[in-house]
């Protein structure tokens, strides 16, 4: 029974940021249990060719998440070519300067919430009604444990994270009665790209990181895919308005 919950055959999924390290694992994950996925970037991402290449369906698009046109051009054409959708996951993020707010310019944080908040908002408003036509499904924002707790030079994308927090508590009290869960999922510090990036090396990320985390690790993007295909799939059919924390310890001290 429980593997059974876990499957997605047949459904049609959305993942916006598919070309990261999570959004790619998150991708590939669904589609190992049957999905359909879009796998959405800025970019249009190679993550649906290496789906296909392994036996599964996917198509690529281009999206900038905080263009109303582009994404509702983006869930057009994911409803022309499957029929209908029944998952999103608003994954996309971008590389966030750090600065305490007297450094972060204007332009900075407006576009760390441009991206992970509007963006979140546009997604979903274009997808909900596919969604509702559907009989239900699930949507999931990727937060972070930042939006539990602060970090020093990181004001927007905490604050960022924590909206996406109360974003998703109003929406699973407004679409309850059609049958959409929404629920948020948070990552600890993540092997990913972003850390490289943020670190200079990965060897650094993880000497920075680890001890923060009660498991004494980061995570790996796979460990937050198996986190999001639980909260798609009917495994979590009694779980909406919630955060799942997938941070390692990160929040309990």
């Amino acid at each position: 029974m429980i593997d059974a919950a876990l499957r997605l055959d047949g459904d049609v999924a959305i993942v916006t940021g598919a070309g990261g390290g999570i959004g790619r694992a998150i991708s590939r994950a669904f589609a190992q249990v049957g999905a359909r996925v879009a796998c959405l970037d800025l970019h249009a991402p190679d993550t649906a060719r290496e789906i296909k290449d392994n036996g599964g369906e996917a198509i690529a698009l281009s999206c900038d998440v905080t263009d109303e046109r582009q994404t509702v051009e983006a869930v057009r054409t994911v409803a022309e070519t499957w029929g209908a959708i029944h998952v999103l996951v608003n994954g996309a993020a971008n590389d966030d300067p750090s600065g305490d707010i007297t450094v972060l310019k204007p332009d900075d944080w407006a576009r760390v919430f441009a991206v992970h908040v509007t963006g979140a908002y546009l997604m979903s408003r274009a997808v909900l009604p596919h969604i509702v036509g559907a009989g239900g499904g699930s949507i999931i924002h990727i937060a972070s444990q930042l939006g539990h707790v602060g970090a020093a030079g990181r004001p927007a994308y905490c604050a960022a994270k924590g909206a996406l927090l109360q974003l998703a508590k109003a929406m699973a009290i407004d679409h309850a009665a059609d049958k959409v869960r929404v629920n948020t999922l948070s990552p600890g510090a993540i092997e990913t790209r972003r850390m490289i990036l943020r670190h200079g090396t990965m060897e650094e990320a993880v000497h920075y990181n680890a001890p923060k985390h009660l498991l004494g690790r980061i995570g790996q993007p796979s460990e937050i895919a198996s986190a999001a295909l639980f909260l798609a799939s009917d495994a979590s059919s009694f779980m909406t308005g919630a955060d799942l924390l997938v941070d390692g310890g990160y929040t309990t001290t």
